[in-house]
This record gives structure tokens, sequence and C-alpha cells, in this order.
């Protein structure tokens, strides 16, 4: 009888959290030192998973994806965020810093090749990593696809998606003033830098509420009231990448560069519904990659925990265990 049979709650799908049998911080240059841990089994299939935000951080949820029998699960904080110091930190943080602490990671564990595991900016990081180490790639999963580019931005910071939601757009535009109101990125910006703590604070919560409201499908557009310092570093961090297109250097970076992992195999998880991430992403990613498998599931927005999208990712990694 396959698992899924029936079954309608996320957790239900997926695998139990295991304990890490090894947890370390990393120092990464630049003042920065990395939150890293392992888990599953020692001597099973690399996966290495990349976070979302950027300033989201890891969490054991994230290990219940793969079959801890199978699978070594590699997850960490990426700079700024999580266990990683320091805390809330844009100083020698780019994209590219990333990109050099995924390989860090991958020496220091002596993995020769691994699995690359990411959604949203996870998958944007995904997918920069495989196009600079396409060698260190045996596969990519990725889920809600965001590939930086300035439509996707306008989309989810310019209207676009407060079209569908105006009384939640409505609130996050109430704290800026009208005459700002024309790029939130860089009106917000000037808040959650503003040294002082109380207005960061109350910004970056503004900004992650934003966010969270419209994760999933079953939405009601309120977004809940995040941790302080935990919504402070993600809205910084956020804020600082969105602010500069993820330090790509181009509009459409990674669709221009995606001949340099053609020949990876990929599984892309979308959903139909996703507000964060409309799915024309995933779709135009898909008609440049002769090797992915494309999957939008019918009723599901965002969020990881989705339960259609949970149940695909699960699938998609037990038939990947097979091929390793």
């Amino acid at each position: 009888m396959d698992k899924f049979s029936g079954q309608k709650n996320a957790t239900q799908f997926l695998y139990p959290a295991l304990e890490p049998f090894d947890r370390r911080m990393m120092d990464v240059g630049d003042g920065h030192q990395i939150y890293v841990e392992q888990s599953g089994a020692r001597d099973g299939i690399p996966v290495v998973v990349l976070h979302g935000g950027p300033g989201g951080g890891c969490s054991p949820a994230m290990r219940r994806y793969f079959d801890p029998r199978h699978y070594r699960i590699i997850l960490f904080d990426q700079r700024g965020c999580g266990r990683s110091k320091p805390h809330a930190s844009v100083e020698h943080n780019t994209t590219w810093h990333l990109v050099a602490d995924t390989e860090c990671i991958r020496e220091a564990l002596g993995i020769d090749a691994w699995i690359v595991f990411g959604g949203s900016w996870g998958a944007t990081l995904a997918l920069v990593y495989a196009q600079s180490h396409p060698e260190r790639v045996k596969h990519l999963v990725l889920r809600g696809v965001f590939t930086m580019t300035k439509a996707e931005l306008d989309w989810f910071y310019g209207g676009g998606a407060g079209r569908f939601w105006p009384e939640t757009w409505k609130r996050f535009q109430a704290l800026v003033p009208e005459d700002e109101r024309d790029d939130m990125i860089v009106a917000y910006h000037k808040r959650l830098f503003s040294g002082d703590r109380a207005e960061e604070v109350r910004f970056a919560k503004a900004w992650s509420s934003w966010e969270n409201a419209l994760a999933t499908v079953q939405s009601t557009g309120q977004g809940g009231d995040s941790p302080a310092e935990y919504a402070r570093a993600f809205a910084r961090l956020e804020n600082h990448y969105f602010r500069h297109g993820g330090f790509l250097g181009q509009d459409g970076y990674i669709y221009d560069h995606m001949p340099r992992i053609a020949h990876i195999p990929g599984i892309i998880v979308q959903g139909r519904y996703d507000m964060i991430c409309p799915p024309d992403s995933a779709y135009r990613l898909a008609g440049l990659w002769p090797r992915v498998d494309l999957r939008i599931i019918g009723m599901a927005g965002h969020a990881l925990s989705e339960p259609g999208i949970s149940e695909e990712l699960v699938r998609a990694m037990d038939r990947i265990a097979r091929l390793y």
C-alpha cells in the first residue's frame, strides 16, 4: 500500500527528524561563523539543504524529507541567520559568499559530489551554486522556484501580489509615507538599517508578516507575529539581497547560465497558486533545462509545508535514493 494513500496532514508524509550525529560552527572568514549539522546515515547519499529567505535559517523539519536510512543530510544556517554569527549581519554577505561557503562545507566534510535541495531563495542559491560548480552536483531538487529577477521582485514588492491581497498589501504599505511607496524595498531598507533597534524590529516584523501571510494556499491574509530577533535577521538579509538584485550582476543571470547545468538531472516541485513565487518562473526554467522533471501541484501555494508539496518532495527523494 502506498504510504501516502489517504493522507492529508503534511507531517504524515515525512520521515522522523532524527538528532544530528554532528554539529559544528565553521569559520568561513570575513568574521563569519556558520552553523552546520549532519544527520541520517553517516555513509548515506549526501544531500545539502539550502534554506530560504535569505535569512530564514534551517530547522529540524527540513531533515524530514529524506529517508534517514539512505541519506546523509547536511543542513546549515547561511551567513547572518539562525545560529550563525554575527547575527543579522549583512557585511561580507552576498550570494557569492554563500556559494563559497557551500563549497567550504563540502570540502570540510570530504564529499566529492552531492544532491542539492532548496526552495524559494534556497532554489536560487542551489541554481547559482550548481552553475558555479556543476561537477559537484549529482541532482538538483527545487521547490517554489525564485530566480532573483526584477520581474519577480516587482511582483511581490511592487503591488502584483497585492492585487490579490489588497488588505494585506495595504497594511504592508501603511508604515511607509505615501511619497516613498513607489519602491517598497528601498523604503523598508531605510528603516531596517536605521540604527534604531525598536524601529528596525517594527519594520522587520511587518516585512516578515507580508511574506508569511501569502505563504500557503489556505492563507487568511494574516502573517502572524514573528519573534523579534528572527524577524530582524530575516528582513534585513532579504532586503539587503533584494536591493542588490542578489548580487548577480545582471537581470536573468540564472536563465542565461542554464547551459552550464543542462546535463544535471533535476526535479522542480511548484505550487500552482504560489503567490510569492508564481509558477511562470519554474515553467521558464524548465524550458531551458533538458533533464528536469517539472511537477506543478494543484492546490498548493509556496510553503514547504503545503501537503501536496511535502508529499511530492518525499516521493522525489525516495525515487532518487534508488538511483544512487
